[in-house]
């Protein structure tokens, strides 16, 4: 074959270097792994095993399981099974854990015992990242997004799921019951045929009703009043999708708006974020060591408690108020339209009225109070405004915390956009990593723990993108 690039004959000699260490380059990630892996306090951490028993078989060093898992969430290889295999003919793994092989039960059952410890060292590489100074920017981007369990939507019951199914049952019953009627009118063999195929038709559905029945006695002894057959801890949440849904975790993050690192995160089964603010955001400020902490999220975070125990703290918030109220989809004047005045505790609408303080009332432990003008039934604006007698304001008595939130977003709009340019960016890389199936491991503890180690080794690798490997093993070994 003239003019190709010629490979050598597979009977050919080959002297390949001596050291095993002569196959791996001075700047491969491996070594990365290696340095910081070393640096770790593994027995502080939580990792059992660090010490060798004086009887018994020997066991493997946490250690060596740890760089396995991290170097296979690095280059995107999750299955036990699969880490065995590479162990075996991957010359970086090779080097890596000194060419030790452990079986996929042994593999598998580490990531299942210490995920707690794994969780701590995805923390530790967040402090690296401190010392590395790596978050001088005091700004973070909160999020949340829905990732896949290892549960199929027909294997997840809530009460509507289980009420249509058993409608579209009694409908199909009801027609294999009329074929049946049907069927007598044909031939005789023909009928019999016939007969004996829609019976067991009906057989499987009087099968698939005991089924659902036991499935709603399971649902019915659920806190929130739904069931998942294949993991238990995942549920079904709606997605931005129109009539779209996924069986699966809510992931929340915090990132960096510089250099669009995970500086903290955490897996729930709640399928919205309204709750989640203060949370991400005292754990981004724990993270980065910043005191004067700026979190910027989107209207899903938007929830008074949360935003004044944010304030309370220090934390600067950003986020943008959603629109609840039908008023404006219905002609009517928006809240928008009423500005507070403060100095007579008083509010003023579009007709230039006067709303005054008539009383306050507690409602799901907040003070609310209320205003209304006594003008509203001779006003002209009366019909853009209300149906009622009067148009009431309810105000929070730290309403003037929101109005903050609203008014520094006003000054300052530009920061939506770097919201979505910064926290958009990881969950996009860590989903084109995971694949179509997302998590391989069931139950909620266990899902945390694969989390944590597919953050560590994006974070692992935007420091390497960053700093470089020889930077990063200097950190790691200082």
């Amino acid at each position: 074959m003239k003019r190709f690039v010629v490979g050598e004959a597979r009977d050919q000699s080959t002297l390949f270097p001596a050291l095993l260490d002569d196959f791996v380059a001075d700047d491969n990630p491996v070594r990365a792994i290696e340095a910081f892996v070393e640096g770790l306090d593994l027995r502080e951490l939580g990792f059992k095993g660090v010490d060798p028993h004086a009887t018994g078989r020997p066991a493997y060093h946490p250690s060596v399981l740890l760089k396995l898992y991290i170097y296979g969430y690095l280059n995107r290889i999750q299955s036990s099974r699969r880490l065995e295999r590479e162990t075996q003919r991957n010359v970086e793994l090779m080097w890596l854990t000194e060419r030790l092989t452990p079986d996929f039960k042994t593999i598998a059952d580490f990531r299942k015992n210490y995920g707690d410890a794994i969780c701590r060292v995805c923390r530790e590489f967040i402090v690296l990242c401190r010392r590395l100074e790596l978050f001088s920017q005091a700004i973070v981007a909160i999020d949340g997004s829905k990732f896949k369990a290892v549960n199929n939507r027909n294997r997840n019951f809530t009460a509507i799921k289980v009420k249509r199914r058993l409608e579209q049952i009694e409908e199909s019953f009801n027609r294999y019951l009329g074929q049946l009627d049907t069927a007598d009118h044909a031939e005789p063999a023909l009928a019999e045929a016939k007969t004996e195929h829609l019976k067991e038709k009906i057989i499987k559905l009087r099968e698939e009703t005991a089924r659902l029945q036991s499935v709603e006695e399971q649902r019915l002894q659920s806190p929130d009043q739904q069931v998942s057959l294949t993991d238990p801890d995942a549920r079904a949440m709606a997605t931005s999708g129109k009539g779209t849904g996924t069986v699966g975790y809510n992931v929340q993050t915090a990132v960096d708006s510089q250099h669009h690192l995970i500086v903290a995160h955490e897996v729930t089964n709640v399928g919205h974020d309204r709750g989640q603010l203060f949370n991400m955001a005292k754990q981004a400020r724990e993270a980065t060591g910043i005191k004067e902490l700026k979190v910027v999220a989107d209207r899903g975070y938007f929830k008074g408690e949360e935003i004044l125990a944010c304030h309370k703290e220090g934390i600067t918030t950003y986020l943008p108020k959603p629109i609840t109220s039908p008023n404006q989809a219905k002609g009517f004047f928006s809240r928008d339209s009423f500005r507070y005045l403060p100095e007579n505790n008083e509010y003023s609408c579009p007709a230039d009225q006067r709303l005054i303080w008539r009383y306050e009332t507690v409602e799901k432990g907040m003070k609310l109070h209320t205003y209304w003008s006594s003008a509203c039934g001779s006003c002209a604006m009366k019909e853009k405004c209300t149906t009622g007698k009067q148009r009431r304001i309810r105000r929070w008595e730290h309403e003037g915390v929101l109005e903050a939130v609203q008014s520094r977003l006003d000054w300052n709009p530009e920061m939506m956009r770097l919201r979505r340019q910064t926290v958009e960016h990881p969950f996009g890389t860590l989903k084109a990593w995971m694949g179509a199936t997302h998590f391989t491991t069931k139950r909620l503890k266990n899902v945390s723990t694969e989390m944590s180690l597919h953050v560590l080794a994006y974070n692992l690798t935007r420091v390497i993108k960053i700093l470089g490997v020889n930077e990063l093993m200097k950190a790691a070994r200082a």
